[in-house]
C-alpha cells in the first residue's frame, strides 16, 4: 500500500517514516517544501503542527491536490480542541493524539486497499463524516471565539437519521466506531441511538428533529474542557470530574443567545445529565422538573457512552449496558427503560 507523508519539519517527517516504511511503500514531502510529483496514494499521514495560521495556509494548499485520497490520518501532538477540530476541518478521516505509537498508526492505516469506488452519500460512512465535519466546526468555533454554525450541525443531523432509518442502528454503531474517535464518537453515537429509540417509539418527524439536534449539541459546552481531561484514560480525581460537569451549563451559555436554537432544545443540552430521583446535575432537577425529551435524551446519552469505542478500555457489549441502564433505580423512567430494550439489544 502506498502511504505519502506530510510534515513540517524534517525530524517529524524521519520519525513517521522509519514507522511506515517497515510495511508499506512510503513517499513525502515538507510543508513548503519542493513541489513534488505524486503517484498512486491510498492513505495520506499528516504531522503538522496546526496551531498556526501559516502552517494551516500551507497544508490546506497541498490537500486541495490530493483530494482524491480517502483516508487522511492526522497526527496530533498538541491535545486542544483547536487542534484536534481543525484537523478534521482540513479533511481527516482519523486523528491520533500524542506521541507517535506505531502499533496503533499502522492498525489505522490497515492492509487492506481503500475501496476505489466513492462512498455512496446515503451510506452511514457519510452521514457518520458529514456529521463529525459539523461537531469539528462547532468546537473550533467555541475554542477560537468565533460565531457558531448551527444549520450546518442540524443538517448532519437530518443526514444521520435518514441513515438510521435506512441502514438501522446496528450499522450506525459499527461505523461510528470503527472510524470515530474521542467526544466526536461520542456525539454521533448518541445521535443514532436518540434517533432510533425516537422512531421505535413512534414519535412523529417533529420530534425526530427535536432528538437529533439536541444530541448533536448536548455536549458542546464540552469545548471548553481540556482534552487530556476529557480523554484521560482511567477515573477522574475529584477536581477534574468537577471540571467535566460544567459541560451542560457551559453549552447552555453557549448557545442561549443563538435564534436557531429552540427553548426545548437549550433545556436538553442543560439538563441531559439530571436524574429523576434528583442526584444530577447542574440544578438538582427531579421527576417534575424533567420534560420528555431530556428523559429520553438521557438514557441514549449513557448508553452511547457505555459502548463507545476507546483505545484505553474495552468497549462494553450493548447486553452489558442495557443491564446497567435496568439497574439504575429511581434515576430513569423504567417505562421508557423497559421500551428501550429492542433499541439496546437488536436493532
Amino acid at each position: 500500500m502506498s502511504v505519502h507523508v506530510i510534515a513540517d519539519t524534517s525530524a517529524r517527517l524521519a520519525g513517521v517514516r522509519a514507522v511506515l516504511e517497515r510495511k508499506h511503500a512510503v513517499t513525502s514531502e515538507l510543508l513548503r517544501g519542493l513541489s513534488i510529483q505524486r503517484g498512486c496514494i491510498h492513505v495520506l499521514v499528516v504531522k503538522v503542527d496546526l496551531r498556526g495560521i501559516d502552517n494551516i495556509c500551507a497544508l490546506k494548499k497541498v490537500l486541495s491536490t490530493l483530494s482524491r485520497v480517502q483516508k487522511r490520518i492526522f497526527l496530533v501532538e498538541d491535545a486542544a480542541h483547536l487542534s484536534v477540530s481543525q484537523a478534521y476541518a482540513l479533511g481527516a478521516t482519523s486523528v491520533l493524539l500524542g506521541p507517535i505509537d506505531p502499533t496503533r498508526l499502522l492498525k489505522v492505516i490497515g492492509d487492506e486497499m481503500p475501496d476505489e469506488v466513492a462512498v455512496d452519500e446515503h451510506s452511514s460512512a457519510a452521514a457518520a463524516s458529514s456529521g463529525e465535519v459539523a461537531l469539528a466546526s462547532m468546537f473550533t468555533a467555541i475554542a477560537s471565539g468565533t460565531s457558531t454554525d448551527i444549520g450546518a450541525a442540524k443538517q448532519a443531523g437530518a443526514r444521520i437519521a435518514d441513515a438510521i432509518e435506512e441502514h438501522g442502528l446496528s450499522d450506525w454503531l459499527g461505523t461510528v466506531r470503527r472510524h470515530h474517535e474521542g467526544t466526536y464518537q461520542h456525539c454521533l453515537l448518541v445521535t443514532g441511538v436518540a434517533v432510533d429509540f425516537g422512531l421505535s417509539l413512534g414519535v412523529s418527524k417533529c420530534d425526530i428533529e427535536r432528538l437529533y439536534t439536541s444530541a448533536m449539541f448536548h455536549d458542546v459546552g464540552k469545548a471548553t474542557i481540556p482534552l487530556a481531561v476529557l480523554d484521560k484514560p482511567g477515573r477522574l480525581d475529584s477536581a477534574e470530574r468537577a471540571l467535566v460537569e460544567t459541560h451542560p451549563v457551559a453549552g447552555h451559555d453557549i448557545l442561549r443567545d443563538n435564534n436557531g436554537i429552540s427553548a426545548e432544545v437549550l433545556d436538553a443540552v442543560r439538563h441531559h445529565h439530571e436524574y429523576l430521583d434528583g442526584s444530577g446535575y447542574p440544578d438538582g432537577l427531579d421527576a417534575g422538573g424533567i420534560c420528555d425529551l431530556v428523559r429520553v435524551l438521557t438514557i441514549s446519552d449513557i448508553f452511547a457512552a457505555l459502548i463507545e469505542q476507546r483505545p484505553y478500555k474495552t468497549t462494553m457489549s450493548r447486553a452489558e449496558a442495557y443491564n446497567i441502564l435496568c439497574n439504575m433505580n429511581g434515576k430513569l423512567e423504567k417505562p421508557l427503560v423497559t421500551a428501550f430494550k429492542a433499541v439496546a439489544l437488536s436493532r
